[in-house]
């Protein structure tokens, strides 16, 4: 009885899993993203490769692929998606009821022969965001090993400890995820910020960097901020979220953490990252 109660409170999912190749000759795929969404409201989530390590492995497999081309291939998705909900005149996507299934099949007809929509498959899960990570670890992302709290890791794992902590916080559906900045920047800009929040007029920006594997990507993160503070037409703030903590005997450490603070970033490791998130918490209620 237990289980099919529970069964009735999760919801029924659809998700593809997209396929790239950069040689229809020797018909050879790899998986580069998950596409899930729920039929009955709409709800769409998308995600593709977008990490250095992922087009590594890319590369590895498919030496001729067309980086810039899988860059572009997500905002590319996401403008069809919302510019099919303008045309079909859905101001609610929990109005839209089906809408979203006949998109799918106008993608899976109009797509590039070297990109594909694996096969259609269904799975019961109680969170589309959640269930998104999992189907992405799952067929996307090269194998990790278990990283520790603190311990060094990629942006990927960064950001899945993140996602867990906004979670807990329960304020995962307050905030903007993968944010693009090209409304900042120049149009063309492939790159995400991971979270976004309001608080009281201001919109704060979060991004992951791991210091130890790429630490020159401060760099990026600081010439962002600084675009945003002087074009964007609402007040803003900025958190830097590190694999560790910085070390100011470590002339790399110094390097990002005078680079953040430069641009106005406050710098938090992942051990402390909890502690800000339940202080924010606290000045949103």
């Amino acid at each position: 009885m237990t289980g099919a109660i529970a069964e009735e409170r999760d919801d029924k999912f659809v998700y593809h899993i997209l396929r790239y190749t950069s040689d229809l000759i020797r018909d050879e795929w790899v998986n580069i993203g998950v596409l899930v969404y729920d039929p009955g409201t709409a709800a769409l989530r998308l995600r593709l490769i977008e990490e250095q390590d992922e087009f590594a492995r890319i590369r590895r497999l498919q030496p001729a692929a067309n980086e810039d081309t899988l860059r572009e291939f997500r905002d590319h998705l996401e403008d069809r998606f919302t510019t099919f909900l303008k045309e079909a005149g859905i101001g609610n996507p929990r109005a839209a009821n089906g809408a979203v299934q006949t998109l799918v099949e106008k993608w899976n007809e109009t797509l590039s022969n070297g990109v594909q929509l694996a096969p259609q498959k269904g799975v019961y899960a109680e969170d589309l965001d959640a269930e998104l990570e999992r189907l992405y670890t799952e067929h996307v992302a090269p194998p990790r090993a278990a990283v520790r709290v603190g311990a060094p890791g990629s942006r990927a794992v960064i950001r899945g400890y993140c996602s867990q902590v906004w979670r807990q916080a329960r304020l995962w559906e307050r905030i903007e995820r993968a944010v693009r900045a090209s409304p900042y920047t120049f149009p063309g800009d492939p790159m995400r910020i991971d979270y976004c929040y309001r608080k009281n007029g201001t919109r704060g920006f979060v991004q992951t960097l791991s210091v130890t594997r790429s630490p020159g990507d401060c760099k990026l993160y600081a010439y962002t901020a600084d675009r945003i503070a002087k074009r964007a037409p609402f007040a803003s703030e900025f958190l830097a979220v590190t694999d560790v903590a910085l070390q100011a005997e470590n002339e790399r450490h110094r390097f990002v953490r005078d680079t953040l603070r430069d641009s106005g970033i406050e710098p938090v490791p992942m051990e402390g990252f909890a502690v800000w998130v339940a202080k924010l918490r606290a000045q949103l209620q």
